[in-house]
């Protein structure tokens, strides 16, 4: 493994999947499962929490190489496609075949991809040609086609409205849902394109709603580029970085469900892994024999799957040095609760405070006299914060006026001196200005804690808190990189 630039994780190698017999063409992820597709013809079903294979797999329905698959959002079905001109719905559930939707043509089907809201599914076949199928009924809406070439990689946008496709000739094409074309970049990879992928995060301001798409080719780039969408229903697309972190052609990329990180593999045997918000190369990982085909994120937890001609799926984890896992040192003042000081309970925020952290300021600030009402009642650094005047007479029957005021404006200093202490802005959640727990990236392109920008949807009818336009979904994407930094600032200020 190879480090560059400001690594924010610890990246390890867990585990290695040898049981397809031909080169692995494609894995995605669901909330609890991984599923792989291969030239053997069958797909494998792994649980993602031990990776052990379930009973129904492997699933063999194809004739031919399977080129590619992807779970539909709640993760109950799997749809892949094949040289033998079909695409497959899979139930997860019991492994048998829901639907087989034979392509127009019956050309051999070389990419497909689900919307984020499981209503609509395209396939790209090597003769240039487009179909785009209601999932729910599994009826065959509309075609379309590119001339003289072959598509090979299909993305829906996050707002389940557009997709991209690419192709075999080098470009890169936007399409609705009618199948009209809404923009075409032509030459977007010299010799052409291999993969292409949006980012889950919608951002929008003005009269201006954006989108980021990664995509990648047989020129060994990597590129990340905008696609505005204007209120007049124009679209345009602007090149926003090429990386170049790779020797040869790169054939897979794929973001984190948060979007800040983005992987790919290429014909150099190598993964890379980047900050997808700064281009930042974080690491080159050496692992495979032979080309890398295909590359994703667990939407759940900090995993990537990578799959090789020399056969074999590698499963990484992504490990925050200071939140647990093989780097944190086996005792730290932070995590052992035997003998914390209160320089190291000083580095803890208020409210990660344990019961006998409260304990130990109540002695501090001479008032050891309440130790025990607090212990009986478990009053924790959580439950310190929000003590009222009431709370303390009729539930902890502290009977003193002069002690309630005293231990009152001790809390408040607290709570001020939290608030002086220098939380980085974007670790606050926009709506309660409080230091988020669970953050999630919202439709708007911001972070948010879960519990508030839930509660605003329900209430302030779907419009965004920072820039007041309506929310064009309420998918909610959990933001684990910005909760990784958030617990490594946690720990060290």
């Amino acid at each position: 493994m190879v480090k560059n630039g400001p690594a924010l994780q610890m990246t390890s190698l867990i585990c290695t999947l040898q049981d397809h017999g031909d080169d692995v063409n494609w894995c995605a992820f669901s909330a609890k499962l991984l599923a792989t597709c291969s030239g053997d013809k069958t797909l494998r079903i792994y649980n993602t929490h031990d990776f052990s294979e379930l009973p129904f797999s492997p699933l063999s329905g194809h004739g031919y190489s399977v080129h590619c698959c992807c779970f539909s959002a709640c993760g109950q079905f799997l749809a892949s496609c094949s040289t033998d001109a079909t695409t497959l719905v899979w139930s997860m559930d019991t492994g048998e075949i829901e639907a087989v939707l034979e392509h127009p043509g019956r050309s051999p089907v070389r990419t497909c991809a689900l919307s984020p809201d499981s209503a609509h599914l395209v396939s790209g076949a090597s003769n240039g040609t487009l179909a785009l199928w209601d999932f729910p009924s599994k009826q065959l809406r509309r075609t379309g086609a590119v001339n003289d070439t072959t598509l090979v990689a299909c993305s829906f946008s996050p707002c389940s409205q557009v997709f991209m496709t690419g192709s075999t000739y080098g470009d890169l094409r936007l399409w609705d849902l009618d199948l009209n074309q809404l923009h075409a970049e032509k030459n977007a990879h010299d010799l052409g394109v291999t993969c292409c992928t949006f980012a889950p995060s919608i951002l929008s301001g003005g009269q201006v709603v954006q989108f980021h798409l990664a995509s990648c080719g047989q020129d060994s780039l990597l590129k990340i580029w905008t696609i505005n969408k204007f209120y007049s229903g124009a679209y345009n697309m602007q090149l926003l970085h090429t990386l170049t972190g790779q020797s040869a052609p790169v054939l897979s990329c794929a973001y984190s469900s948060d979007g800040q990180l983005l992987v790919s593999g290429s014909v150099d045997k190598t993964v890379t892994v980047y900050d997808a918000k700064n281009a930042v190369l974080l690491y080159t990982l050496k692992q495979h024999e032979r080309y890398v085909t295909a590359c994703s994120f667990s939407p759940t937890t900090p995993l990537i799957a990578t799959g090789s001609m020399d056969k074999t799926v590698n499963i990484w984890r992504l490990e925050d040095g200071c939140s647990g896992g093989k780097s944190l040192p086996e005792k730290s003042a932070l995590t052992s609760s035997e003998g914390r000081t209160s320089a190291g309970r000083s580095k803890l925020l208020v409210s990660d405070w344990s019961e006998d952290d409260v304990s130990a300021w109540l002695v501090e600030e001479g008032l050891g006299g309440l130790v025990d009402k607090f212990v009986a009642n478990n009053i924790d650094g959580t439950e310190l914060l929000s003590l009222t005047k009431e709370t303390l007479a009729s539930e902890m029957h502290i009977e003193s006026v002069g002690l309630r005021s005293k231990l009152l404006r001790k809390v408040e200093e607290l709570k001020s001196d939290s608030v002086c202490s220098g939380i980085p802005d974007e670790f606050l959640c926009p709506i309660t200005r409080e230091l988020m727990r669970e953050p999630v990236i919202a439709a708007d392109g911001y972070s948010y804690e879960r519990e508030a920008i839930e509660s605003w949807i329900n209430t302030k009818n779907r419009s965004s808190p920072m820039t007041n336009l309506p929310l064009l979904t309420t998918l909610l994407t959990p933001n684990h990189t910005l909760k990784m930094a958030i617990g490594r600032w946690k720990t060290t200020n």
